[in-house]
């Protein structure tokens, strides 16, 4: 694990020049002090790199040094980027060699690695869905690799119709969330980015001009912030329930993240039984029933009366169906 450490702290210097102990190790997560038996360890190796006294100083390579990947073109390693995908590897173990792969093909690219690496985001829930990829797809993810403008047309809502408008976007990044794409790019004359849905573009023009890409933007925490605020904005009614202790360990496996974080956070003391009561934010009564199905004899809705009155009667024809009566 310390040789792969080492290279990344390499790799990390030829990407980006000149940077503090502290910096580093934030990025490789560990201590100053390994940091600098890495660098040690490094020198002692034959490479030139030392470090730099003073408010701009830090670790650094001797001008010139490089080393390179070899037999990658850049769209073979632009596409190698997209296997780097943070969370599943890290489950894995497997996160330190991704970061050391991610930084040798970006070094190939002549990039650092903010800029390169939150371009793509998965978000995996939900990914099993299989859907036709948009017949624009390559268009716009030729714009948001190549930082360039993008010309569309885009189908929008609005009201009780759709119409469609034409905008010039600042392409930051693509998300594929269970199986649909989405753009997000901000607008031109807009401060905020926005998100579109890819397979609602009408048309998609890479232009000519580049754009300069915020490196402060995060797309992976853009997007989460967006579909919480979204999911939250559907919430628009709540129901009451007891959930057993099993039930409280499904709500979160079951239900969506935002609302079944809600409804835990409203949680009170458990009764004699393991038993809490939660206020579960829900988008309808009628999707409270298909929800609170899943969850079984897990949770007892005691509000509102008729969507209880409905659980019931779905209780007791699944009881009528296996030959037993319904008991409480």
């Amino acid at each position: 694990m310390r040789a792969a450490r080492a290279i990344s702290l390499l790799l990390l210097l030829q990407a980006r020049r000149t940077m503090t102990g502290a910096e580093l190790a934030a990025e490789l997560e560990v201590s100053e002090r390994t940091v600098q038996r890495d660098v040690l360890a490094l020198a002692e190796a034959g490479v030139p790199v030392y470090a730099e006294r003073g408010r701009a100083g830090g670790y650094r390579l001797l001008d010139g040094y490089r080393t390179r990947l070899t037999g990658l073109d850049r769209a073979e390693a632009e596409v190698l980027l997209l296997a780097g995908l943070p969370g599943p590897l890290g489950d894995m173990g497997l996160a330190d060699p991704a970061l050391t792969a991610r930084l040798k093909v970006l070094n190939e690219l002549g990039e650092a690695p903010a800029a390169g690496v939150r371009r793509f985001h998965l978000d995996a829930p939900g990914w099993f869905r299989t859907a036709p990829a948009p017949p624009l797809l390559t268009e716009v993810s030729r714009a948001v690799w190549g930082e360039r403008l993008l010309r569309a047309r885009y189908r929008r809502r609005a009201a009780e119709r759709t119409e469609t408008v034409a905008r010039t976007l600042r392409p930051y990044g693509l998300v594929l969330k269970a199986g649909t794409w989405y753009l997000v790019a901000r607008p031109e004359g807009a401060t905020e980015p926005r998100v579109y849905r890819v397979d609602r573009l009408e048309s998609a023009e890479p232009l000519p001009e580049r754009f300069e890409r915020d490196e402060e933007f995060d797309l992976g925490a853009f997007w989460e912030a967006s579909a919480a605020a979204f999911a939250r904005s559907l919430l628009r009614e709540s129901v009451t329930v007891r959930l057993s202790p099993l039930g409280t360990e499904l709500l979160p496996r079951l239900l969506e993240p935002v609302p079944a974080r809600q409804a835990l956070a409203t949680a009170g003391e458990p009764d004699g039984h393991g038993w809490v009561t939660v206020r579960l934010p829900v988008e309808s009564l009628e999707v409270a029933y298909d929800e609170l199905l899943r969850l079984g004899p897990e949770a007892e809705v005691l509000e509102p009366p008729p969507l209880r009155r409905r659980l019931a009667q779905a209780a007791a024809r699944t009881a009528a169906l296996y030959g037993v009566s319904a008991q409480r």
